[in-house]
């Protein structure tokens, strides 16, 4: 299938939207449910976003299943995604994130958009963003390396658990930060703690990429020694005197077979 620049980007809205849906759909049902204990809210709230992110990579995958600017221009940066792509992509993810949110609101009968009075300005839940942001990078990182037939279930399974074990639950995604500002519910934040959010996501994401980056390079001091020792085993004067006796005979037989055809 031909991946076109339009399909990709639809893709990516579509996907942003229906993760923002999950997000904060789950989050104004379950805290309608959770007679004050938000901490069973949350758990619901990772267990729908991971099952949705499950469903959203292996539906989107062969298109385009990034649904995060931070992912985006990491990518990017790696030189593994085109820089002129980049705009449309990180805009594509906020319109559908927004786009989700309001969705979410108008299916519980919420006005379709109302600014977040959820405050989230401490330093702990800026840790725990870059934590979370850190460590999703890693998780596509690491098995974009060694499974990349495992990316739609790692990277659900962690922002599961990251939306738990995180101070922050794990927001991790700039486009999820904006279009959260939307909805005064349990998963809203608060507009003036939206760029310090993004800010940690940022270090978390560059923090990622150096370490993850050595960890991962196509060059590790193991990789140098196992080249020498290939070149030692091969290159062997043992070796090369062999091949050069092969080398010899296969030009005997040359000339032979030359002599042999009709002038």
């Amino acid at each position: 299938m031909h991946i076109t620049l339009s399909r990709a980007l639809v893709a990516e809205f579509l996907g942003s939207a229906f993760l923002l849906v999950a997000v904060c759909g789950s989050g104004i049902l379950a805290h309608s449910l959770d007679q004050g204990n938000v901490a069973l809210s949350v758990l619901c709230v990772a267990f729908a976003t991971g099952c949705a992110l499950v469903a959203l990579i292996s539906m989107f995958g062969a298109l385009s299943a990034h649904f995060n600017p931070i992912v985006t221009l990491a990518l990017a940066l790696r030189k593994e995604f085109a820089w002129p792509k980049v705009p449309f992509y990180i805009a594509v993810q906020v319109l559908g994130a927004v786009c989700g949110v309001i969705v979410a609101n108008l299916m519980f009968d919420l006005p379709a958009m109302t600014i977040s009075e959820t405050g989230r300005s401490t330093c702990g839940l800026l840790i725990g963003e870059i934590v979370a942001t850190f460590g999703l990078l890693g998780v596509i990182f690491g098995c974009g390396k060694s499974r990349p037939e495992a990316i739609p279930f790692a990277v659900p399974a962690y922002v599961a658990a990251a939306i738990y074990f995180t101070s922050s639950t794990c927001f991790a995604n700039p486009a999820v930060t904006i279009a959260r500002i939307f909805t005064n519910t349990l998963t809203g934040i608060k507009p003036v703690d939206v760029l310090p959010f993004i800010a940690a996501q940022v270090v978390g994401a560059v923090l990622a990429l150096v370490l993850f980056g050595w960890l991962y390079g196509e060059s590790s001091e193991g990789e140098k020694e196992d080249f020498a020792d290939n070149l030692n085993e091969n290159f062997a004067p043992d070796s090369l005197d062999q091949a050069r006796s092969k080398a010899q005979a296969i030009e005997s037989l040359e000339e032979v077979y030359a002599h042999s055809q009709p002038v």
